[in-house]
């Protein structure tokens, strides 16, 4: 657990040792996993570096981070927090889990953020294979796509693991789809029937794939 200061060496060094080392950094130094979610107004990532935030600025126009971690006390966490100010990128905290029924509160209160977002934007989690593919999928259907756009969203392209406990957020868009897509828009089955208990309870993930993806793979 970092909780050092930027603004000494030594406290730059540990920021890194424990970003690279503790929060698995020195593997997202190759690989981004970045994709365009929306062309020109929303993509996602990995946590990103400070020097892919500033390529992504360039490129892109950039102009708001979205950390799906929330707020960590973590090297990674104080580096792209950092980069972000001195790129006066906005940064906005919406946490969301990766092996939970997805709340009802944190979707509706990422619409909020969607209604107001200052595009183009990047969202991130750790890896940028769970809770990336949940925000990129309801970012989707808030913007008039279908549950099958979503769940396009959730691919082992990512590196997500449906058998998993993460597979939850599978099923979270295929309940959608069951029960009222064609019938009510997605925000009013989200405000008005959906069952988080009753989808946590449904839900079977495979023992194989959870134990990879939670003890081989480490995943948040």
């Amino acid at each position: 657990m970092f909780r050092g200061n930027l603004a000494t060496a030594r406290g730059r060094a540990a920021a890194w040792t424990d970003s690279l080392f503790v929060d698995h950094g020195v593997f997202r130094l190759v690989w981004s996993n970045w994709a365009t979610v929306v062309p020109g107004r929303m993509y996602r990532c990995n946590h990103p570096a400070a020097w892919r935030l500033a390529a992504a600025q360039r490129r892109l126009g950039i102009r708001t981070v979205i950390n799906l971690r929330g707020r960590r006390f973590c090297g990674s966490d104080a580096l792209s927090r950092e980069a972000a100010a001195k790129l006066g990128l906005h940064h906005i905290d919406m946490a969301f889990e990766s092996r939970g029924a997805p709340h009802r509160d944190r979707i509706l209160r990422f619409a909020g953020i969607c209604d107001s977002l200052v595009e183009p934007a990047v969202m991130h989690c750790k890896s940028g294979a769970d809770r990336a593919g949940l925000a990129a999928g309801l970012f989707l259907l808030l913007n008039g796509g279908t549950s099958s756009d979503a769940l396009s969203q959730l691919s082992p392209r990512f590196g997500h693991w449906s058998r998993s406990r993460t597979g939850i957020l599978d099923a979270f868009f295929l309940r959608f789809a069951h029960e009222a897509e064609g019938r009510i828009p997605f925000l009013e089955w989200v405000k008005t029937e959906y069952d988080e208990a009753a989808l946590k309870r449904d839900f079977v993930a495979g023992g194989l794939s959870s134990f990879v993806v939670d003890r081989v793979l480490r995943r948040e």
